[in-house]
This record gives structure tokens, sequence and C-alpha cells, in this order.
């Protein structure tokens, strides 16, 4: 079936009585093109139309457009009232086109002025406009034809244009109670022939045209309907220029037109030939061809808003270089005819002239920076100029885009494999609307709550989420969303809870995506947060839905809530973490700036063993944990005296020292006199001491000198001696058994001898780890006997 809008019919009244011949008072000069005017010659006086010579020009200019944009299917009807009705054509086709029109308003001629005012009216007009509408047209009759079955729904609709000067406002009305009477008295008579058809709609456009100069005595009013088929607006607007560009918006209105403005349009000046300036030149289309430009936003519109004509807004295209060669193709997504807004200026006719001799023009989009993108073209076909609408944007037949050029840009992790079986799982299928459930709800209610459940909460990115990503959750997932659970299907979910549980415990991993973060991620506690937290909003989401949905919530948090000592344990293993990861740090960034100080290695040392001491409290008393292992004892931290700080730079020899110390310290008893020293000296022989007085050892120093110093150091020389040898012949066994054998064998000579320096130490282990020519080593051990000497003994 065909549709007919009411613009396929158009019926133009045009008043021709005695007060049309009034002048219009837009004075238009004769002489102005004449320059050089002789002395004592007149000049011609300026003419003014008048408002019967305004209503012609503007209609037929309407109907110019109407013919050059839309050849067929759209029809006018003109007539011309006064004391009788002159209809100037028929709704036949051959008979649609402007020359005929013209010729037939020639031999009608203008309003005689001396003509009886009271024997014409505009109202034989009207009358006849809606007996002309009842006809039917050749496409409504071939319409109904074809359709012999539903004939009856062909539409009859149409439009009235009246142009005419009323007097008041009172008259306007007047006019349009005539128009209702007559539509309904041809309606009646439509109903009993089958060459009339009813009258469905009418839409009546008053135009009251007036002298410049002069108050109007007519108010404008928008479109109102006055019943169910008639709809009356009436414009004010005055004569001349006024009145043309009213009716070009009225066109445009009525046919769902719209106006482009090719700029930039090279010519040359008819004065001077070599020189050539840009003109611009108006053009009249369908609206269609700017849809691209409403969908992609890129409108730009210019225009200029009058009082008389209203608000008239067109679209600016650039003019391109045009091509010669017209074999080529482009790719077009349409072409529309257009019409010259004013088809007598130069431009336009130069403009058409040169389309229709077979050349083309490329218009290109106006931007302020970027590259031109090429919008339209125009070119002729057959005699008619087409506005060819260029695809600027992806192409139909191309492949289709990437996810990552869509509206989410780079993303390219959706979730398609899940929103594929998600449409699978909420596809409609025709259903009885009879079909009612307990609720009263019909079939499209219930698919929309369903549609609502599922989409409560449903990530649309993998890196959003992690319980989608597991197969542990999915019948939790698959069961929540449902209206209604049974027992069966809380026990599947709660039996999923205890699985996740159970993987917690287990320590087993979790698809937790890494994307745009550095490092290895989260911690797996860390994780495993994430995962019910995440897991917690999706049941809350559906958790007023029912009882057994409350249920499985409780499930959930029962399941969170564990124990202190569980907690206390997973806090200290986070903190232990940290450390580690800190600490792993720290050793790649001791490579580049070099050692840490004694007193933080020292600190962080005495803390890790305070917590692991208190993490195997925390371990034996859980009851899920076994016993711990037996380890040897440790040095208590209170027995420990961290190394004295060195003021200045410190040496290699003396970092290394106080790093074999401290890992030394923790692994056996610390000596003695080290202990008991007082500034890193202490006193030999204390037990020598009586209780009432005893003899003081610097006394007996010196009463015995020479023998207690010759002694130590004959003693030392003959230990060490048979030392070296005994190194220097035996293979040499691993690094930390050979550290703990020469650390037993000083520690003899630090017991008899008493405190040993830091540096005569190191270097006595430095000599022990180094396999050497055996005259330097006796040479070194001399050395260290020499320093022994010195320093062991208290004067």
């Amino acid at each position: 079936m065909r549709m007919f809008s009411v613009s396929h019919k158009t019926a133009f009244v045009v008043d021709h009585c005695p007060y049309m011949a009034e002048s219009s008072r837009q004075l238009i000069e004769c002489d102005m093109l004449n320059k050089s005017r002789s002395q004592g010659v007149i000049p011609l006086a300026p003419v003014s139309k008048s408002l019967w010579t305004c209503a012609i020009e503007c209609s037929m200019e309407y109907c110019r457009i109407l013919y050059d944009i839309y050849p067929t299917w759209k029809l006018v009807n003109y007539i011309v009232s006064d004391s009788e009705v002159h209809i100037l054509n028929s709704w036949k086709q051959e008979d649609q086109n402007t020359h005929g029109l013209m010729a037939a308003l020639t031999a009608v001629g203008p309003p005689n002025p001396r003509q009886d005012p009271e024997c014409c009216s505009v109202l034989h007009g009207l009358v006849a406009a809606v007996e002309s509408l009842c006809k039917i047209t050749e496409y409504q009759h071939e319409s109904r034809t074809t359709l012999m079955d539903t004939a009856d729904r062909v539409a009859n609709r149409g439009r009235i244009i009246c142009l005419t000067n009323a007097k008041s406002d009172t008259h306007v009305r007047m006019l349009e109670d005539c128009v209702l009477e007559t539509i309904q008295e041809q309606n009646k008579r439509a109903a009993g022939s089958d060459r009339l058809m009813p009258i469905q709609q009418c839409e009546l456009v008053l135009v009251h045209i007036y002298p410049q100069g002069e108050e109007t005595l007519v108010s404008d009013r928008q479109k109102k309907e006055l019943s169910s088929v008639l709809s009356s607006e009436v414009h004010s607007v005055r004569a001349g220029r006024y009145l043309a560009g009213k009716l070009n918006v009225l066109v445009q209105q009525h046919f769902d037109l719209a106006s482009t403005t090719i700029t930039n349009i090279p010519m040359k000046e008819e004065q001077h030939a070599n020189t050539s300036a840009n003109y611009d030149v108006e053009l009249l289309h369908h609206r269609d061809a700017q849809i691209e430009f409403i969908k992609s936003g890129d409108l730009h519109m210019a225009g200029s808003t009058s009082r008389d004509s209203g608000l008239k807004e067109t679209v600016t295209l650039k003019w391109c270089t045009p091509r010669t060669n017209s074999v080529e193709l482009h790719y077009c997504t349409g072409a529309y005819r257009i019409s010259p807004v004013d088809v007598n200026s130069r431009p336009s006719s130069c403009l058409t002239n040169f389309l229709l001799n077979g050349r083309s023009v490329l218009l290109e989009q106006p931007r302020k920076s970027g590259s031109k993108v090429i919008s339209h073209m125009l070119s002729s076909h057959g005699g008619e100029i087409f506005l060819h609408v260029l695809n600027s944007t992806r192409s139909t037949l191309e492949d289709p885009p990437s996810i990552s050029e869509g509206c989410g840009g780079r993303v390219t992790d959706y979730r398609i494999t899940d929103f594929g079986e998600f449409m699978r799982e909420n596809r409609l299928t025709p259903f009885p609307d009879s079909m009612i459930d307990a609720a009263g709800r019909t079939p499209v209610e219930r698919a929309k709550s369903q549609l609502e459940r599922y989409t409560r909460y449903w990530p649309m990115i993998i890196s959003q989420t992690t319980i989608f990503n597991m197969q542990a959750v999915v019948p939790l997932a698959n069961l929540i969303v449902k209206d209604t659970l049974t027992d069966e299907d809380v026990l599947t979910c709660q039996k999923t809870v205890y699985n996740l549980v159970d993987m917690e415990r287990k320590s087993d991993p979790l698809p937790i995506s890494t994307v745009g973060s550095r490092g290895k991620g989260p911690k797996r506690d860390e994780q495993y947060r994430i995962m019910w937290n995440e897991l917690e909003t999706l049941v809350k989401a559906h958790v007023g839905t029912s009882e057994r949905h409350q249920r499985v919530l409780d499930c959930i948090s029962a399941c969170r809530s564990k124990p202190p000592e569980e907690e206390e344990r997973k806090k200290r293993g986070r903190k232990r973490e940290d450390k580690e990861d800190k600490t792993e740090k720290n050793g790649k960034d001791t490579e580049e700036k070099g050692w840490t100080t004694d007193s933080e290695r020292l600190k962080g040392v005495m803390e890790r063993e305070k917590d692991e001491q208190s993490e195997c409290e925390i371990i034996k008393d859980s009851p899920d944990s076994p016993e711990p292992l037996n380890k040897k004892p440790r040095l208590a931290t209170e027995e420990q005296q961290p190394p004295e700080k060195s003021k200045g730079p410190v040496s290699l020899l003396t970092l290394w020292t106080n790093r074999i110390t401290q890992a030394n310290s923790r692994k056996h008893q610390e000596f003695a006199g080290r202990l008991s020293s007082v500034n890193n000296k202490a006193e030999l022989y204390q037990h020598l001491k009586e209780e009432n007085g005893c003899v003081d050892l610097t006394v007996s120093l010196t009463v015995y000198p020479v023998i207690t110093l010759i002694s130590h150091f004959f003693c030392l020389l003959t230990v060490f001696c048979l030392l070296g040898w005994m190194f220097m012949r035996m293979e040499k066994p691993p690094d930390d058994v050979w550290n703990c054998r020469i650390i037993d064998l000083l520690r003899g000579c630090d017991v008899t001898f008493g405190m040993i320096s830091n540096d005569v130490f190191a270097r006595m282990l430095v000599l022990c780890q180094t396999k050497k020519r055996k005259a330097m080593f006796y040479k070194d051990t001399l050395f260290i006997c020499f320093s022994l000497y010195k320093e062991s003994v208290i004067f």
C-alpha cells in the first residue's frame, strides 16, 4: 500500500478581488542602470508591484521549487477566486508545470480595481479547493485498483494555501468555519460516490498580505486543530521580499526540504574579464542529503532571522576544484534533486550552466584545522542536477570495524563469549498475551523483569571481574539470578561457597587480571579478599528477591568471619611477605648504593626473630596447625650488644667483619671476655683476686714482666706455626666447615688471652681462608702474634 501524505495534494487559492490591486509600496528603480544621463532629461519615476503581482510571483516560485525537486507525486491545483472561480489546472501529471500556469494566469489578467468588491470573495476559491481535494488523482486511482481488497486503506489528505488580504481576525475565523463546513458536506457526498474520496486530513494555511508601511490587522497564529479533519495556521506577512522569504520557508516545511549554500565559487567578472570573484549560491534539496551531518554532529548551520520570514538556516559547503573526468566513480550513499533559491541571479545561472555541460563539482566541509573532508558532489544526469552524498565515513561494504574502534576506545577484553550466553538465555519468542502468571504479569512484563535481574551486576570487561572468570562460581552465578530458589538450589550455592573456602585454605591461585599493573600483582590474601567482596556484591544485588537468597548471603557471611587467631596469623604472614619484598628490593638497591648501616641490619634481624617467635606461639595455639619443630636455642636479644659505630669512613674489611660477626652471633654463645669487656678490653686472671685483698694485676706484671711476656709470645708463635703447617698440608673443606673450625680454634685463644680486636680477628679469618705461600703465611702469622700480644695484655 502506498502512503499518501498531506503533501501529495496542494491547492493554491489566490484572491483576485479589487483590493489585491493595491500597491505593495515596495519601490523599484527603472533607470538605475543608466549612469550617463543627459541634461534636461527627466528621470523615470520608480514603480511598485501590486499585492496581486507579489502573490503570483511568490506562489509561482513555490511551485517551481516543488516541481524541480519533486517532478512526480507532488501535485498542485492552482485556483483564482473573484466573483467566480478560475481553475487553472487539474491533478493530472501533464498539467504540473510552471509554463502552463503562467499562460493561464496571463489569460486571467490582473484584478480590476473598479469591480464591485461586494461581488468578489475568496470563499468561492476555498469551496472549490475543498471540492478539488475530494477528487481522485491518478496515483490514488492506481493504488485503489491495485489493492482491491484494501482499497479503503488508501488515504486522502491535502493542503490548502490561501493568499489573500483579510480584514481582521474575525474575517479569518469566518473563512476557517466556511472551509470546515464545506469539508463535512463534501465528505457526505464522497461517501456515496466512486469518483470521489472523503477528506481524512486537511491543512489550511492562510497568508495575510498587507502593503509595506501599514500595520497589520491580522495576528499570526501557529498550527491549531479545529477538528479531527481540519487544522489551520495564520501568517501575516508584508508584501515584497518578505512574502518571498515566508513562502520559501513554508515550502521547506511542507516538503521536508533543507538549504545548502555553496561558497567560494570562482566566477569571472563581466566588467573585468581577466579577474574573478567568489560568489555564493543557495540550493534547496531533500533533508536526507544532510543526514550524515546530523549523525556525526558536524552540522554547521548559518543563516539569518527575520520577523516576517522567520528563521532561515542553511548548511555551508565549500567549492573544490572541479573534476573534468566524469568517468570517475564515487561511492555515493544518496542523490537528491536540487533547486536554486534565486534562480534568476547570475551566480545561480552560471553554476547551473556549468553543471549542465557535463561538469562535476566536489564540495567539502569547512574546517578550521585538519585535513579537508569531501562530503558532497554536484553533477547532472539527463538534464537534471543532483546533489550526491559521498561516503565520508567507513563504508558498509568494508569489513566490520575492530572492537577497539568502538565507544570503549582501546578496551579489547570485553566478555564477548559471556555476552553471547547472556543473549541466548534472554531470547524473546512470540507468546499470547492472555497467558498471565499468578502475580498478574504478562509475558512482556516477565521478560523485562528477568532482563532486569540478569543485569543487576554484570561486568562488561574481563579485567573488572574475578568470580565470572572462575568455573567454581558458575553454579552460584547461574542460580542466584533466578526469581525463586529451591532447597536444592540453596544447597548447591552453599557447596560452591564451601569449595571457595577450601580453595582459600589451600592457597589456590585465582584468575586475577594484571593488565595495567606493575610487578607481581596483589598478594594471595588480597586476591581472595577481592573475590569475596565481589561475590558478596553479586548476592546482595538479589538478596531482596526471596528468603532463600538471604540464606545464601548468610552462608557467605559466616564463611568470611574467621577466628581471631587465624586472622592474626594471616596478618603476620602478609607482614612477613611485605618485609621480604622490601628486603629483596633493598638488596637490589644495595648493588647500586652500597651496604646499609650495621645498626639497621641488626634491628631488622631482631624484629624478624621476634615475629617468628610470636608466630610460632600463634601456630602452636591454633587447633588446625601441627606442632612446630624444635629449634636450636638462640642468643637472647638482651645479651646482644650492637657493634660500635665507627666514626668517619668505614673500610670494606670492617663491613665484612661486622657482617660475619652478626651472622655468627646468632649461632653460638658469645665469648665471656667480650661480654664482660669495658671499652673493648677485658681484665685477665680475675680468679686470682681474693676476697679480703687481692694482688693487683699491674703489680704482678711489674714484678714478673719479662717472664710473662716471653711465655705468651713463644706460646702463640708455636701454636700458629703448627696451625699454619697443618693448614697448608690438609685439603681445604667447605667454607662453612672451615669457618667453624677456625672460630673454635680462635675461641680458645680468646678465652686465654682475652679480647681480640675486630681488625685482628678479621685478618686472621682472611689469612686462614686464603691459600698463600709459606713465607707469606709465616710472616702474617708473626704479625698476628705481635698484635695479639699487644692488645691482649693490660699494662
